[in-house]
């Protein structure tokens, strides 16, 4: 019998993200606690951009936002969220977006399943994905299991299941 086989990888749909920043300028706007605060989003490339005249009212409009990717699917694990910063009368709060498996992060989830999963399993690291292959679809399914119930730092996705 042939080894099955799925892909952990660590992916962002850019068109939810798209959409929910879309979501969150429309709802700023259209709010009226964020009237007269400059309040606004964009998204450039792997950074979103929040800026308000107040802590508050950018931490909030931050909480918006969170709230628009969160019902479009996306994990906050996939949202760096840095410090507000001041900067004249506004304040900027920069939030990153995280794609991919770093190499610390693949050897951690690696060595996770070398240590804790059965035995059959094969973890791979290739690039920014890992492959995790074993005999057995059910070790598949409770090494799946195993990662989903572990809190790990990063948005982790499983494909390629075959």
């Amino acid at each position: 019998m042939a080894d099955s086989s799925f892909d952990i990888v660590s992916e962002l749909d850019r068109q939810e993200v798209d959409n929910a920043v879309n979501q969150a300028v429309k709802e700023v706007r259209q709010r009226y606690d964020f009237r007269n605060t400059g309040a606004s989003i964009t998204l450039g490339g792997d950074e979103i951009v929040m800026v308000a005249n107040a802590e508050e009212r950018v931490l909030a409009v931050l909480d918006v936002l969170q709230s628009k990717l969160v019902r479009r699917g996306i994990s906050l694990k996939a949202l760096d969220v840095g410090e507000p910063k001041q900067s004249g009368k506004e304040v900027r709060l920069v939030a990153g977006l995280k794609e991919g498996i770093s190499s610390e992060d693949a050897k951690k989830i690696a060595k996770l399943i070398r240590d804790e999963a059965p035995k059959s399993v094969k973890p791979r690291i290739q690039g920014e994905e890992l492959r995790v292959s074993s005999k057995s679809r059910d070790d598949l399914q409770s090494v799946i299991a195993l990662l989903k119930g572990k809190d790990l730092d990063i948005a982790l996705q499983f494909t390629n299941y075959r």
